[in-house]
C-alpha cells in the first residue's frame, strides 16, 4: 500500500499495525520542530535541517548555474535552521559523481560566497528576518563512482567482487596511500576555502558508497588506511587535523551511512533482490550476513568522533547506487532501478530505529535523522514524535525540499501541508539526471515541469518501460 493512499490517520495506523511496526506522532509538531537548540557554538531557531544533495546542474568546470543558485535560495526559504551540506562538492575534479557537480576550483571561493549569500537572503526574505541559518557545506570525493567525464573512472579503495564489475574497476584503480595522503590535502584546502567563504562547517562525507565511506569497509586493504577499524577511520583522523590547523574555528561534521546491505538487483518481478546470497563483509554497520545489522563499529566509530570534538552527525544508510530501498525508502524507483523488495514503511522504521540507538548511546553528538520523505502528510508528526523522545537532535528534509521548499515554515506556522506539493518519490529527480539531465522535481514543481527536459525525461522513461 502506497503512503500517498491513505487518507486518513486511522488508514495510516491500520497499515502501520499490519506491518508490525510503530511510528509515533506528536500531535503539535509545531511546539517540538519550533523548539531551540544549541548547536556547534550557535542557537539554531528550530528542528529543521535540509540535507544535502549530489547536483547535477553546474557547469562543465564545476561551478554554479542558475539553476544551482535558485536550489540554494529554496533550500534558504524553507526557513529550516540547519542546512547541511546544500549539496556535495567535490574537493578535486576527479572526484565528481557527474560531469555537471560542483566542484572546488579557482572559482570558488566567490562562487561559494554567492551560493550561501543566496540561501541566507532567502531564509532571511522568507521568515523576515532574524537569526540566519546555521549554513555547512557537504565535502566529497566519489571514488569508486566517480564519472567526471562521462565515463566511469573509479578511484576504489579494495577490489569488490560485485561492484567491481559495475564501473570496470581494476586493480590499477586502487588508490596507493600515498594518493589518499594528498587528497587529505584537497579536503583541508576546500575547507578554507569554505571558511573563506563564510561557511558555519564542512561535512567529510562519509556516506552512500563514495570514497571516505568505502574505506570504513576496507578491511582487507592492506598499508596504513585500512585493516582494523583505527586504520580504516585513518583517513578520517588526519583530515579532521588537516582541517583544523587550515581552518581553525571552522566546524567539522560527518554524514554516516550507518549500515549496509549486500548490493540489490532486479529480480524477476522487478523488486530488488540481493545480488549474491552468502557472507558479505565489506557492509560497514552489517552483521557479515549482507542483510542484518550490528552497530559496533558505528558505536566506537561514534566516541572517535566525540574524542576529536567532532559533534555534527547526520545519520543515513547504505547506497543509492546499490541498496537504494534502505537510505531513500520510495515505492516508485528510477528507471535503472528495482521496486522495493518490501514496504518502504518498514526501512523508514529501521533507518529511525539505527539512528534513535545512535543517539541515545552518544549523548554528546547532535544527531540529524534522515529518510523521512516517504511519510509524506505523516511526517511533520513522526518527525516531532523523534525529536519529543530524543531519538534525534533534529529531522532531515531531503528531496521533498525539491518540490515543497516551505513544508518547515508551514509546519511551524501551524499551517495545513499542501498536499499536491508533498515528494510522491516518484524518483524523477534521479531518474532525470542519469539520463543526463539536470536535476529538479519534474512531477511537482512547475518550473520544471514547464522546462524543455521533462520531454526528454519522459522519453528516456518510455524507453525503460514505465510508460
Amino acid at each position: 500500500m502506497q503512503v500517498r493512499r491513505l487518507r486518513d490517520a486511522a488508514a495510516f495506523d491500520a497499515h502501520l499495525q499490519d506491518l508490525g511496526i510503530e511510528l509515533a506522532r506528536h500531535p503539535d509538531p509545531a511546539a517540538v520542530l519550533g523548539r531551540a537548540v544549541d548547536v556547534a557554538g550557535a542557537t539554531l531557531a528550530n528542528r529543521w535541517a535540509v540535507l544535502p544533495m549530489e547536483g547535477w546542474d553546474g557547469t562543465a568546470d564545476g561551478r554554479p548555474t542558475d539553476l544551482v543558485r535558485r536550489r540554494w535560495r529554496r533550500f534558504g526559504e524553507s526557513g529550516a535552521a540547519l542546512v547541511w551540506g546544500g549539496e556535495a562538492v567535490a574537493v578535486r575534479s576527479d572526484g565528481r559523481a557527474n560531469p555537471r557537480q560542483l566542484a572546488i576550483g579557482p572559482a570558488s571561493p566567490g562562487d561559494l560566497a554567492t551560493l550561501r549569500e543566496e540561501l541566507v537572503a532567502g531564509h532571511a526574505g522568507a521568515t523576515g528576518g532574524g537569526a540566519p541559518p546555521v549554513v555547512g557545506l557537504q565535502l566529497t570525493h566519489s571514488g569508486r563512482w566517480s564519472c567526471p567525464d562521462g565515463a566511469p573512472a573509479p578511484c576504489v579503495a579494495f577490489r569488490h567482487p560485485l561492484l567491481d564489475a559495475r564501473v570496470g574497476a581494476t586493480d590499477s584503480d586502487v588508490v596507493t596511500d600515498g594518493w589518499l595522503d594528498d587528497l587529505v590535502g584537497a579536503y583541508a584546502a576546500a575547507a578554507k576555502v569554505a571558511s573563506d567563504a563564510g561557511f558555519d562547517f564542512v561535512d567529510v562525507k562519509h556516506c552512500h558508497g563514495y570514497l571516505l565511506h568505502e574505506l570504513l569497509a576496507a578491511r582487507d586493504r592492506p598499508g596504513r588506511y585500512g585493516g582494523d577499524l583505527p586504520g580504516r577511520t585513518r583517513f578520517l583522523t588526519e583530515t579532521v587535523g588537516a582541517i583544523r590547523r587550515a581552518a581553525p574555528g571552522l566546524g567539522i561534521g560527518v554524514r554516516l551511512s550507518a549500515f549496509d546491505v549486500v548490493p540489490h538487483v532486479r529480480g524477476g518481478d522487478g523488486r530488488g533482490v540481493p545480488e549474491a546470497p552468502g557472507p558479505y563483509p565489506y557492509a560497514f554497520g552489517g552483521d557479515g550476513t549482507g542483510m542484518g545489522i550490528d552497530l559496533g563499529e558505528v558505536h566506537e566509530l561514534c566516541e572517535q568522533l566525540v574524542a576529536l570534538d567532532v559533534t555534527l552527525l547526520c545519520v543515513t544508510a547504505g547506497s543509492p547506487y546499490w541498496c537504494p530501498h534502505v537510505q531513500r525508502p520510495a515505492y516508485f524507483p528510477p528507471s535503472d532501478g528495482y521496486l522495493p523488495p518490501r514496504d518502504p514503511l518498514l526501512e523508514v522504521a529501521r533507518l529511525l530505529d539505527v539512528t534513535a540507538a545512535i543517539t541515545r548511546a552518544h549523548p554528546r553528538l547532535t544527531v540529524v535523522a534522515s529518510g523521512l520523505s516517504y511519510l509524506q502528510e505523516w511526517m511533520p508528526g513522526v518527525a516531532a514524535a523523534i525529536v519529543d523522545r530524543g531519538a534525534a537532535t533534529l529531522v532531515g528534509y531531503g528531496r521533498g525540499v525539491l518540490s515543497y521548499p516551505e513544508l518547515p515554515r508551514d509546519v511551524l506556522g501551524r499551517r495545513d501541508a499542501t498536499r499536491g506539493r508533498l515528494c510522491r518519490t516518484f524518483s524523477d529527480c534521479t531518474t532525470a539526471p542519469r539520463n543526463g539531465l539536470v536535476s529538479g522535481c519534474y512531477p511537482l514543481d512547475p518550473f520544471y515541469k514547464a522546462r524543455p527536459e521533462r520531454l526528454e525525461l519522459t522519453a528516456a522513461k518510455r524507453a525503460a518501460g514505465e510508460g
